[in-house]
């Protein structure tokens, strides 16, 4: 099939095909790698997504009682529904995305085991957990927390990954008992109908899962009806969700992006180091929130790993390709992004960097950007201190660990980071960085480790993904204090008497004196 085809049919949701919403209300669906069309949708109204969320909160209640393994169930049908249409669904994401074939797999296998993590992990994360009294003043009390969901869930999702994000942050949502409503990009909704689509036809499961479709204004207008939204994109985008939430004290989880600094040691591999910041740089296109965007490099070794680095990028293959895999870097999904990319690098230029290979936009059809590598770059270029979210690294040379590790924390951002050496020392400085995640020898894989938080620190966002807390943070916890034995009054009720003043006083101070707690065990 041509790359720049679609062979599924597309379903817009529900609540646009029931609206009735004027015909000149679309988007058009454009393939960046070569400007043509590819579909158009229907844009959702403040009334049609009022409509689709009241339609899905109806279903909630039943969805949150069929229990973690019944919702498990029917995510496990849309783990194998995927599975069993990779292809096609493939060619929907590289037709809205411009995407290289090979950048897509590990979308889609993201998403397959996300659900099975969740899946077998989530009895642990948000089934009822038993507390043991901290105290004897409670001792006859049965304790335990309850994850309830946030009845419906938002998810706001970028287009540099439309399953991967819109799906993966729908996911545990989902196993969590919550009802999802996904707004995705204007530029990339066509993979993310699809699916949703066979949710409800192929699959046939249960009416809590669903798209709106427009621009920032249908995700400012799902804000004001959802309970819990959870964003990803631009750190300036993101104050305007956070705003708009706070009119209705709606909580969110903000993924706000990155500068990922990388740092090579002088006792590091070189060649594995090259071949990371060149996979970690341009892997889509460089639109990924974990790409090494700044390298700091040991002086020792600087020569080497520019020189391995520079031949690596400067052999990549771009353009588009179909079902099989014929290039490495495909288009930029977004012409806005693309402009900011331009930007950047002449700024860089202008200001004394040098662009060893690539350096510029490719002329057309499609839009692209070359494989960049910058040297002679500092902290006063924009392409040092602002994500790029394209092709671009700028490498610098610095005197030893302890100036690398200044410049990579000097940043507004805080996402992830990579170190390049012996491993011992390199984890040794790991802990120093400031990023939510630290990658020793390795990029990116940060985002395949399920069981530790991702998220970012700074301007970066609030809140994680994976682990217990990507699950919990969906949910609303429950105490539930059950008294197991008593009388009919408490010494503390009423009436308020001097003798039952007396005797709450005496046992108050007796329970709290640290030697009979530390007898009893109860605390260190």
């Amino acid at each position: 099939m041509e790359s720049g085809t679609v062979e599924t049919s597309i379903e817009v949701n529900g609540s646009n095909g029931a609206s009735g919403a004027p015909a000149a209300e679309r988007i058009d669906v454009l393939n960046p790698a070569n400007g043509n069309l590819v579909d158009s949708i229907q844009v959702d109204t403040p009334e049609t997504i009022a409509a689709t969320v009241a339609r899905v909160r109806a279903n909630q209640a039943e969805w949150e009682a069929i229990g973690i393994e019944g919702r498990y169930h029917w995510l496990g049908k849309l783990r194998d529904w995927i599975l069993d249409n990779t292809e096609e669904i493939s060619d929907t994401v590289q037709a809205e995305t411009g995407k290289v074939r090979g950048d897509i797999s590990a979308e889609l296998f993201y998403v397959t085991d996300l659900i099975n993590f969740y899946g077998t992990n989530a009895a642990k994360f948000i089934g009822d957990e038993a507390v043991r009294p901290h105290s004897p003043l409670i001792a006859a009390k049965k304790l335990t927390i309850r994850y309830r969901p946030h009845p419906i869930v938002g998810v706001i999702s970028p287009w540099n990954f439309p399953l991967a994000m819109g799906l993966g942050d729908s996911i545990p949502a989902l196993q969590a008992g919550a009802a999802v409503i996904v707004k995705p990009s204007e530029f990339t909704p066509l993979s993310l109908i699809q699916i949703i689509g066979a949710w409800k036809k192929e699959i046939g499961a249960p009416d809590v899962f669903d798209c709106v479709l427009g621009t920032g204004e249908a995700g400012s207008s799902l804000i004001d009806h959802v309970d819990c939204v959870q964003f990803t994109g631009s750190d300036r985008t993101g104050r305007k969700v956070m705003a708009r939430a706070a009119e209705t004290l709606t909580p969110v989880s903000l993924e706000l992006g990155g500068k990922d600094p990388m740092i090579v040691l002088a006792d590091a591999d070189i060649d594995r180091a090259a071949n990371a910041a060149a996979w970690g740089g341009m892997y889509n296109s460089g639109q990924v929130c974990l790409s090494v965007e700044r390298i700091y490099v040991e002086d020792a070794v600087y020569d080497e790993f520019v020189a391995k680095l520079t031949k690596r990028v400067g052999s990549l293959r771009q353009g588009t390709d179909g079902r099989k895999p014929e290039k490495d870097v495909g288009a930029m999904t977004s012409p806005n992004q693309s402009t900011i990319v331009e930007e950047q690098v002449n700024d860089a230029l202008a200001n004394g960097a040098r662009a060893l290979t690539g350096g510029k936009k490719v002329d057309g059809p499609g839009d692209y950007f070359e494989p960049t590598v910058l040297v002679d770059v500092d902290h006063s270029m924009k392409v040092m201190r602002d994500e790029t979210f394209g092709p671009v690294v700028g490498v610098m040379k610095v005197r030893d660990s302890e100036e690398a590790v200044r410049l990579a924390n000097d940043s507004r951002y805080g996402l992830a980071a990579s170190i390049f050496g012996d491993k011992e020392r390199a984890e040794k400085l790991a802990r120093r960085i400031e990023a939510g995640s630290v990658n020793v020898n390795d990029v990116i894989t940060n985002m395949l480790a399920m069981g530790v938080p991702m998220g970012g620190w700074k301007q970066s966002g609030i809140g994680f993904r994976h682990g217990d807390y990507g699950i919990k943070k969906y949910c609303r916890p429950e105490s539930i204090v059950v008294t197991r034995f008593g009388g009919k009054n408490e010494p503390a009720w009423y009436p308020y008497t001097k003798g039952r003043r007396k005797l709450v006083n005496r046992v108050a101070t007796a329970f709290n004196a640290r030697d009979l707690k530390r007898r009893l065990g109860l605390r260190g």
